[in-house]
Order: C-alpha cells, then sequence, then structure tokens
C-alpha cells in the first residue's frame, strides 16, 4: 500500500539580541518566546507518540536560551519588569508602558481582563506613555509588571498550581507574587533545551540545525547571488565574498548541537531556505545529509511553476514532482533536498488561526491527502513537506494554537494511511527520490534573496558590512587574540539575515529601530574592538521615513450614498478608518486583498466600506463583516450580527444578515432599510435598530457621566473567506470601535 507520509518541521528562531561589549539584551524576545512556544511545542508530543516531527533549532537562539538560563543575561524589559513598582523612575515607568503592551491585543493581553483593562487605560490616552503615565498607580504598574510575564507563558506553565492561583486572583497583585514570577521564569526556561534533547532520545523528534547566526549563506559566499537570482537587480557598491564565513557559521552551528543535545545533527534548514551550488558543497563537507528550502527554488531549478487551482491544488505532474525527496548530484557534491510545500504552510502561518480548531484540522488533513492523491492513486509513495516558523504563528490562535495542534496531531496518529516522520525518516523510508543535477540560487521567499538585498537600504547595509570586514582584515594581525576574537565575532553576527528583514520595504515591526540600532552598534564593535574609531555613517539610521498602518476614530456623522461604484471623498469625511500595513512582520507569506476599511454612524444608521488592493478579485469569495454592540461594561454583547456577501466573477452574488442562525434581511427582501452593494469597492448601511442601539438611546448618553447612564459602543471586523479559509481581515487584531454619540459630542470629542 503507498504511503502518505507528513514531514513537519519547526523552525525556532530569534534574532541575536545580546550586544556584546554592553552584555546587555536590547530586546526580549528570546526570552519571551523561550517561555511561551519553544517548550509545549515539543511536550506536547508527549500525547501523540507516533506523531514524529523535526525541530530546527538556530544555533543564536540556543547560546541566548543559555545565557537566561545561566542567570547572565539582562535586557531591560526583564529588568523594569522585575524591579518594584514603588521605585520605578519616570523613565522606566514610561518604558514599562511603551513596551510591556508588546503583545497580541486579543489572544494576549485580552486573555487576562486586568491586563486588558490596563491596556484600554494606555490606548485611551492615544498609547503616548508620557500621556498616559500620570494615570497609572503604583498597584496599576505592578499589575501590569506580573500580567505582562504571565502572559508569554506556556500552556503547560500556566496549567501549574502557583501560577494558576496567580491567575485566578486576577488582579492586586504583591511584591511577593512579582518575584514568585520572575523566579518561575528562570526556572520554566531551564526546561526548554532539555525537553529537546529528551524527546530526540525517544525518537519523537529530530534536530536540526541553522548556520550559527542565521546569515544568507548564498550571500555570505558571494553577494553577486542577488543578481543571479534575479537578474538586473541592484547590488551593492561593494562585493562581499567570504565563503570562509560561511562555512565557519555553518560548522559552528554543527558543533554547538552536538554539544548540548549529544548527537550531531543529520539536516540543515538553511536560514531562510536560502540555498546556492557552493552553498550545498559546503554543507556536505561538513557531513550534511540534507537541506531543505522551498517548492520555488524547485520549480526554477527544473524550469516550471508550480501553479494551483483556486482551491490550492496543484496538478497531478505538480504533485509528482514535488512530493518526494530529491537526491542532488553535480560533481563531487551529494545531498538529499526536501522542498516545502509553500501552500499548506501558510496556512497555518496565516490561514487556520481565524478558523475553529477542529475545523481548522479537519481542513488540514483533507487538504493534505487531497494534495497527495495523484501519487497514491499511481502506486506511489508520498512526501508531503510542511515548514514553518515554530513559534510566531502561535499569538495569532487562540491559547497558542495547541487545541488546534492536538486536534492536527490526533487525526495524523489515528488515521492509517498517514505517517507523521521526521525529515530522515522520510529520507530512508523512499525508495523513488528524485534527481537533480543543478539548482538555482534562492530562498522560500519568491525563489530570490530580494528581501535581504537589492533595495538601498539593504545594499547601504551590506557595503557598511564590506568596510568592517575589511578594517578586520587590516588590523586583525596586529591585535591581541581577545580583540580579534571579539571583532570576528560581531562581523558574524552581523552577517545574520535579521537585520536586512527589517531593512527595505517588505517587512516592519514596532521594534525597526531598535533592530537598525543594534546592527550598527555590532559593525561599531568591530572598530572599537580592534582600537579603531567607528565611521561616522554609523551613528546614522539606514532606514528612511517609513508608513506605519493607521486608524481614525469616527469625528463626525456621516450619510453616505451606498453604491459601490465610486469613492466619494467627502460622504466618508468624519468616519472612522482603518489603513492597512501591507508589509510583513516576523512572518512573511501574508495575503493582502483589503487596503482600508470605514465605519461610522449617524441617527439612525451604520455605515460600512471596505477598499480592495487592487480591484476586486475574480475569483469567488465572500465578504464577512461582524457586528457587535456593547453597553456599559456588560461581560457580552448586546446584539451581534453578521453581513455576509457572496461575490463572484468580481460582482456580488447575494448578501445577507444573521443573529446566530437566523437571518434578519437578505438580498432578496431588504426593502430598503438596509443596503449592500459592490463595484470598486464594497459598502453597507444597516439599521442602528438591528444592534439594539436605537437612535433614542443618543440622547441618553448625553450630559454628566455616571453609573445609570447607558453608554452604547459599536465593534466592527471586515473579513475576506476564499474556499471557506478567512485570507485576510481589517483589522488584523481587534476591532474597530464606534461611540454611540450625539453629533455635538462626537464632534466635541474629536476636537
Amino acid at each position: 500500500m503507498a504511503q502518505l507520509r507528513v514531514v513537519v518541521l519547526w523552525h525556532q528562531h530569534q534574532p541575536f539580541y545580546k550586544d556584546l561589549v554592553t552584555g546587555q539584551y536590547r530586546l526580549p524576545w528570546t526570552r519571551l518566546h523561550a517561555l511561551k512556544d519553544y517548550y509545549g511545542m515539543v511536550k506536547l508530543l508527549d500525547e501523540f507518540p507516533q506523531v514524529h516531527q523535526t525541530f530546527n533549532l538556530v544555533p543564536s537562539l540556543i547560546a541566548q536560551i543559555q545565557d537566561y538560563v545561566s542567570g547572565e543575561a539582562q535586557d531591560p524589559f526583564l529588568q523594569v519588569a522585575s524591579k518594584p513598582a514603588k521605585d520605578l523612575t519616570e523613565r522606566e515607568r514610561r518604558f514599562a508602558l511603551e513596551y510591556l503592551f508588546q503583545a497580541n491585543t486579543a489572544n494576549v493581553i485580552g486573555r487576562y481582563p486586568r491586563y486588558r483593562e490596563l491596556w484600554e487605560k494606555f490606548h485611551g490616552a492615544g498609547e503616548s506613555p508620557e500621556r498616559a503615565e500620570k494615570y497609572f498607580q503604583v498597584q496599576d504598574f505592578t499589575d501590569l509588571q506580573v500580567l505582562s510575564q504571565i502572559g508569554w507563558f506556556d500552556e503547560y506553565f500556566l496549567a501549574e498550581k502557583d501560577v494558576a492561583e496567580l491567575i485566578r486572583k486576577g488582579r492586586n497583585y504583591t511584591l511577593e507574587d512579582q518575584r514568585l514570577v520572575m523566579a518561575r521564569e528562570r526556572e520554566l526556561l531551564c526546561r526548554v533545551l532539555p525537553v529537546h534533547a529528551e524527546a530526540a532520545k525517544k525518537g519523537l523528534i529530530e534536530i536540526s540545525t541553522s548556520p550559527f547566526y542565521h546569515p544568507i549563506l548564498p550571500l555570505v559566499c558571494d553577494t553577486q547571488m542577488g543578481a543571479v537570482s534575479s537578474p538586473g537587480l541592484a547590488l551593492p557598491q561593494n562585493r562581499y565574498r567570504h565563503p570562509e564565513d560561511a562555512r565557519e557559521q555553518l560548522e559552528r552551528g554543527l558543533d554547538l548541537h552536538q554539544k548540548v543535545f549529544g548527537m550531531r545533527p543529520q539536516g540543515v534548514w538553511p536560514s531562510e531556505g536560502s540555498v546556492s551550488e557552493e552553498v550545498l558543497t559546503i554543507a556536505q563537507q561538513l557531513g550534511v545529509q540534507w537541506m531543505a528550502t522551498d517548492e520555488g527554488v524547485l520549480g526554477r531549478s527544473l524550469g516550471m511553476n508550480f501553479s494551483r487551482d483556486g482551491y490550492g491544488r496543484l496538478n497531478s505532474d505538480g504533485a509528482h514532482r514535488l512530493y518526494t525527496i530529491y537526491r542532488y548530484e553535480n560533481a563531487d557534491t551529494r545531498m538529499n533536498l526536501l522542498f516545502r510545500d509553500h501552500t499548506l504552510s501558510d496556512l497555518i502561518g496565516f490561514v487556520y488561526s481565524g478558523m475553529p480548531p477542529q475545523d481548522a484540522a479537519n481542513n488540514l488533513i483533507h487538504k493534505i491527502k487531497e494534495s497527495a492523491q495523484p501519487i497514491l492513486a499511481n502506486g506511489q509513495d508520498a512526501v508531503v513537506p510542511i515548514i514553518l516558523d515554530g513559534e510566531n504563528a502561535w499569538e495569532y490562535y487562540p491559547r497558542s494554537g495547541r487545541e488546534f495542534l492536538r486536534r492536527f496531531y490526533d487525526a495524523l496518529q489515528k488515521d492509517p494511511g498517514m505517517q507523521a516522520v521526521t525529515v530522515t525518516e522520510a529520507i530512508t523510508r523512499h525508495k523513488n527520490a528524485g534527481q537533480l543535477k543543478s539548482l538555482v540560487p534562492g530562498s522560500w521567499i519568491n525563489a530570490n534573496f530580494n528581501v535581504w538585498i537589492g533595495a538601498p537600504e539593504d545594499n547601504k547595509a551590506w557595503d557598511y558590512l564590506y568596510h568592517a570586514r575589511n578594517f578586520y582584515a587590516q588590523e586583525a594581525p596586529g591585535a591581541t587574540e581577545e580583540q580579534r576574537k571579539l571583532a570576528f565575532e560581531e562581523i558574524v553576527i552581523a552577517e545574520g539575515s535579521d537585520w536586512n528583514w527589517w531593512y527595505g520595504p517588505e517587512h516592519h515591526s514596532a521594534n525597526d529601530r531598535d533592530f537598525d540600532e543594534l546592527y550598527r552598534k555590532h559593525l561599531s564593535n568591530v572598530y572599537q574592538a580592534l582600537g579603531g574609531t567607528p565611521p561616522d555613517y554609523l551613528a546614522q539610521p539606514i532606514p528612511g521615513g517609513v508608513a506605519r498602518p493607521s486608524f481614525t476614530p469616527q469625528t463626525a456623522y456621516i450619510h453616505p450614498r451606498i453604491s459601490g461604484d465610486r469613492v466619494r471623498y467627502f460622504e466618508w469625511m468624519g468616519a472612522a478608518c482603518y489603513t492597512a500595513d501591507q508589509r510583513s512582520g516576523a512572518m512573511h507569506g501574508k495575503q493582502f486583498l483589503m487596503d482600508e476599511v470605514f465605519a461610522g454612524i449617524d441617527e439612525q444608521y451604520v455605515y460600512g466600506r471596505l477598499d480592495f488592493v487592487g480591484k476586486v478579485p475574480e475569483d469567488a469569495f465572500e465578504v464577512v463583516v461582524n457586528l457587535e454592540s456593547w453597553a456599559n461594561d456588560a461581560a457580552k454583547p448586546r446584539r451581534e450580527l453578521r453581513l455576509g456577501a457572496a461575490v463572484d466573477g468580481g460582482r456580488m452574488q447575494s448578501w445577507k444578515v444573521t443573529q446566530s442562525e437566523n437571518v434578519v434581511a437578505d438580498s432578496a427582501d431588504a426593502k430598503d432599510i438596509a443596503r449592500v452593494a459592490l463595484d470598486r469597492n464594497f459598502e453597507f448601511r444597516l439599521p442602528l435598530t438591528w444592534l439594539l442601539a436605537a437612535p433614542l438611546e443618543i440622547d441618553k448618553v448625553r450630559g454628566p457621566k455616571s453609573s445609570d447612564v447607558l453608554t452604547v459602543r459599536l465593534r466592527l471586523r471586515f473579513s475576506l473567506w476564499q474556499n471557506h479559509l478567512p485570507v485576510d481581515a481589517l483589522p488584523v487584531e481587534g476591532w474597530i470601535e464606534l461611540e454611540l454619540l450625539a453629533e455635538e459630542d462626537l464632534l466635541a470629542a474629536g476636537g
């Protein structure tokens, strides 16, 4: 019987946040993700002993975890979170307000009512630490310090008795509570690496590695590879070519894994799936048995495109070519290669977080089987590789995605036609490997290196690295061994891919400035370590000004005509507006179809508008608008409505408004009280009475606020679904909120 083997590889990685000169960690994400994700992702497999997986731990991540476990690592976030609130300086209080709310609003902050309450107080002050600080008392800061740490605790840790008791307490935490949380952090971090070693010894997982500081190996070998994968790409002024550094980075990674886990890795996920023929040769010389990258690299190497239909399915030829192990043979180089299914991996990363866990697991199992069916029907074994980040997706799932994973793993384990195997197990069992004689250089993103080279910011960063590397070559012979060692370490850190991830137009985070400053600090340290003076340009930020996502609240009543045929700018003036940020964050690959959404009220109606990115998609999809009305501080909404509009071929086919399963109105019987339209954009108008937000209630919110005054607010969220899967949403997190105010009060609030 032909076998369907599912290879899941979780890539665990954080940039190297430590400044080697000061010893300080600039950002806390290694510590926080080690608390929240890395332990439980492996521990969960104890419940599913037949589900074998591969965990790729980047060596610089391991080194940072070890630093925290030893107690030597310090970051300002940890220092502020652990200091008694009464002793915080004004600067530290503002730092706490700026950074301790950096978490997913719905799934981390919103999980704890007091944390959400504090976030709303901060949000109400315009998210300005300077303005908000005077409204936060000592108890507020203590509660923020405790909950901002608990929010990042793994699901297994949250269930432990002392932590569970703190969660039940909910608020009014003491200094003893704060100290308990900080002590537990260290204990929990100590479990992360041992749980991986234990699972590997049991055969539940295979541990693979990456080059030590996560560099793009083909570009470290030769930046000209950027133009090989993208002909005509603008390159840095200076050619960076150091294959000896690439070898050093990879060899160090292999050595560290052997030291920490007691076994040398068989395989490598090269940073960002970045491969070239030179990289394969270096890896083989170091004893690496397998490497993995993306289907796009395979497609370019085979001279074909892995195109899919509207349901994400490959044709039979594409499936046969993708779902197998490849054997690369060229001259003296031999390497086993896997190529990730981009679509299946992205479903976990970006789509299933918006679905009930069982539905998402069922859909994934169905799609895996459907993908492999052409091969199985031919009597051949199929290998389906799913490879993605092992940490960044889980903030977008309720309870860190554990219920989705449990249901997925349970289905994998119980299905006799499927095997969940490690990469090495898949290679060992697979009998009909494909053959490759050549490989086009590329990464998992568009089968090129354009994220890391080509943009003016990227190229400037490479030129700065080139000059620092040359300074090292000139000055190292006359320096002491200690100086040389420190300077070279700063160079290989600066070769890491993470700095250029945030340069250029593709990505941004709330910490862009921190990444830029840390990169320039690493390069400055090269000069200082060797007794030189850093060039003046390293004092200047590399990035220019960048756009950010924006939200504007409603400032006036609106009365737009609902036609969808063209944007009448003045009719929507005063509406609340949320603009998408179409640059990805830590995870690349999200599909952007929605550009901007608007919402507002007048005396009788709530209005909404969705502007698409480009033209209305031709494929069938559904626009969904979820609407809620809330009164005062009620624990649940007064009324929840769902507006769904079916679209195909760029035209709206039908729409309906439902409450639970009951139809409130539809396109067949609207009587003009509700209007929904689609042409260039999507627009709607619904009566406030449908949301139990009658116009007469507007008068009740006037005057002095008191407990008996009825205050009503509306919340809206727009999403776009294809093939019953949520593919885009605005806002990405949370809701657009509208206050139900009389127009003069709304104007006053806006002023």
